[in-house]
């Protein structure tokens, strides 16, 4: 009997000890989110109907891959504030006018993936905002003329 309640009380600090640090990431992701996440406009672009596929989306390279002729791109960044389990990071977005340079778009997500009791399962994860990967930005920036 007094093995069952040791084995009980050491599962219990366990099961306490990776909850919390689970909450307390992402007590610190909703934090981080209230601070930049998001997508912020700087300078929205209108380009006629035919550039936008059937689903509405306009097709802009990565840095990398402009080509001549390519008038936008979009670089992004992956920072890993936590590495391990449980992870934490920073998705960065930003979309530019080749010409010029010109910034003109970014978006900032943060997310958290772990930090569960090991099983067969899979890892929780939790992010903020919704919304913020390059589509969601593109859509912002790119109306419609």
């Amino acid at each position: 009997m007094k093995k069952i309640v040791l084995l009980l009380l050491a599962a219990l600090i366990v099961y306490a000890t990776f909850f919390t640090e689970k909450d307390r990431l992402d007590r610190e992701v909703k934090r981080l989110c209230a601070i930049d996440g998001g997508i912020r406009v700087y300078e929205m672009v209108k380009l006629p109907a035919e550039r936008f596929d059937r689903y509405g989306q306009i097709s802009i390279p990565y840095k990398e891959n402009v080509k001549p002729g390519d008038e936008y791109y979009y670089e992004s960044s992956t920072i890993y504030l936590i590495r391990g389990n449980p992870k934490m990071w920073q998705s960065h977005y930003r979309v530019y006018r080749v010409y010029d340079s010109k910034f003109l778009g970014e978006s900032v997500g943060y997310a958290r993936v772990g930090g569960d009791m090991p099983g067969p399962w899979h890892s929780s994860s939790y992010s903020c905002p919704d919304r913020v990967d390059i589509t969601d930005l593109k859509k912002q920036i790119f109306i419609k003329n």
